[in-house]
């Protein structure tokens, strides 16, 4: 009788190893799914805005699949990022350090069902320090029993191709600057005179080339130019700041503020221009074209030099009447 239960423990013992290299199986050969996409496809830069990768798991297994999703996705996932020549790319020191504490890990468990997925999302600078631009393979990795254990094999995913472009110059709102939509690289700021600034802004403004049009603007000054605003401004984290002034930047493009700047003069004619080592204005008669008549406004831009550039921080208009059309 002895013998008989100990054969049944092994077979059952067999069983389960069976099932659970059969689930293991199942994971690496298509039945779950693991891949990665750039959520927001973009160029980016060595230092700049996050890179966030949508992660998605797909159960294409007759049977729901389980696995445990930690609170803090550093203890579920990770990052294999290589260059061209498969050098890895260091971990992010703040991963380190949260996985180098003594720390309880609080997780929940995800059940998908068969043909359905679960998606969510990850910068990749909170995993990977990057410190150089170049071209990359980007590679996830989700441990279904957490990082710290070892019981379940890991599921890698998909690879990426990831491009990261030297630092640029940022503009006035902390954004790096557009690409020149005529040449196809990335808009600099040059050493212009205050006169040479402004005609650059308008004709850019001419032309309806918005990524110009905003090069030599200091939207942080001439959003802060309103004293509510700035009282708000003041009051918010380096973040809240930069959203701020990200949303005064599609206001202004979309004529809901300050329409003055972003109205499309049909001709323009400086006038006067007076600055020294740091300050400076600009006088300017600028025509708007209508079905009848052409109204004359002269807009007066300040300028200041930030970082051996001159930009334009704020502005004042004054209407001048009318004129017949030629």
């Amino acid at each position: 009788m002895k013998n008989y239960h100990r054969f049944l423990a092994l077979i059952f013992l067999c069983f389960a190893s069976f099932s659970f290299l059969y689930a293991s199986e199942s994971s690496s050969t298509g039945e779950v799914e693991f891949n990665i996409r750039f959520f927001d496809r973009r160029i980016y830069y060595v230092a700049s805005d996050p890179i966030y990768v949508q992660i998605t798991i797909t159960n294409n297994s007759p049977n729901p699949y389980r696995f445990k999703l930690a609170d803090d996705r550093a203890f579920s996932i990770d990052f294999d990022i290589r260059t061209m020549t498969n050098r890895k790319l260091p971990q992010a020191d703040s991963l380190i350090r949260k996985r180098t504490q003594n720390i309880q890990i609080f997780f929940r468990e995800i059940a998908i069902e068969s043909g359905e997925s679960f998606s969510f999302y990850e910068d990749l600078r909170d995993y990977v320090s990057f410190a150089q631009a170049g071209s990359f393979r980007v590679r996830a990795v989700v441990y279904p029993e957490l990082f710290r254990a070892a019981t379940v094999p890991a599921i890698e995913s998909n690879y990426l191709s990831l491009t990261l472009r030297p630092a640029s110059i940022r503009g006035p709102d902390g954004i790096p600057l557009e690409l020149d939509v005529d040449t196809g690289t990335v808009l600099v700021r040059q050493r212009l005179s205050p006169d040479e600034v402004v005609s650059y802004m308008l004709t850019a403004r001419q032309q309806s080339q918005w990524e110009r049009f905003f090069l030599y603007l200091d939207l942080e000054a001439m959003l802060t130019k309103d004293p509510f605003q700035k009282r708000r401004f003041l009051a918010e984290n380096e973040e809240g700041r930069r959203r701020m002034v990200a949303e005064y930047r599609q206001s202004l493009q979309s004529s809901v503020v300050d329409g003055d700047i972003s109205v499309i003069p049909t001709r323009f004619e400086i006038l006067r221009t007076v600055y020294n080592n740091d300050e400076g204005t600009v006088s300017v008669m600028e025509r708007f074209r209508s079905a009848d008549f052409t109204t004359l406004r002269l807009y007066t831009y300040y300028l200041e030099r930030k970082d051996n550039f001159w930009v334009i921080v704020n502005y004042s208009v004054e209407g001048r009447g009318t004129e017949a059309n030629d």
